[in-house]
């Protein structure tokens, strides 16, 4: 069963597969990362989570019985009960409710463990799917943003709302629960 884990250098090989497996998929609806991403990962690693323990960011994956990196599920730009939120699921795991069941948990881990009172999000104004899985866990459009030349949406969501944590949202390392 699939679980949503605190990044850590533990998933370094099997998060490079995951972006190289995924990195033509990835590209059609988002920025590819580039060559030096790949060629300089560990490096970039290592200073990401350096940022993490510093409270900076928080990085997530989640991971499959085997520990595959299905997904990334990111809190950037973490400062003064906000932070971004940002995600990527693998090909062979999308349009089957891992985004969203996985959104949903980051949302109440940001506001139960992390202290987030708002998050935001950007999508290109074309992914359907982005849009769908950000309407379903709460965010609202708050405006239009230029994404590398294409139209994009930005949402936002308040944390202190009533309802934010799912049933049974837990630690981190708990299962995510996607539909089937």
């Amino acid at each position: 069963m699939p679980r949503l884990e605190a990044l850590s250098l533990d998933h370094a090989a099997a998060l490079l597969a995951f972006e190289r497996e995924n990195r033509a998929y990835f590209a059609a609806s988002i920025s590819d990362r580039g060559d030096a991403y790949f060629a300089e990962f560990d490096v970039r690693l290592r200073e990401l989570l350096a940022d993490q323990a510093a409270g900076l960011l928080r990085f997530h994956v989640v991971v499959d019985d085997t520990g595959a990196v299905l997904g990334r599920f990111n809190l950037v730009d973490v400062a003064e009960g906000s932070a971004e939120l940002g995600y990527r699921v693998a090909e062979r795991s999308a349009g089957r409710g891992l985004a969203t069941a996985t959104v949903r948990e980051v949302c109440a881990l940001a506001a139960s463990a992390y202290g987030l009172r708002t998050l935001r999000a950007v999508t290109t104004a074309d992914n359907a799917a982005s849009r769908t899985v950000l309407a379903r866990t709460g965010f609202l459009v708050t405006g239009g943003i230029d994404l590398n030349g294409r139209p994009g949406l930005r949402f936002a969501r308040d944390l202190s709302a009533a309802g934010d944590a799912p049933a049974g949202a837990g630690p981190v390392r708990e299962s995510v629960r996607p539909r089937d």
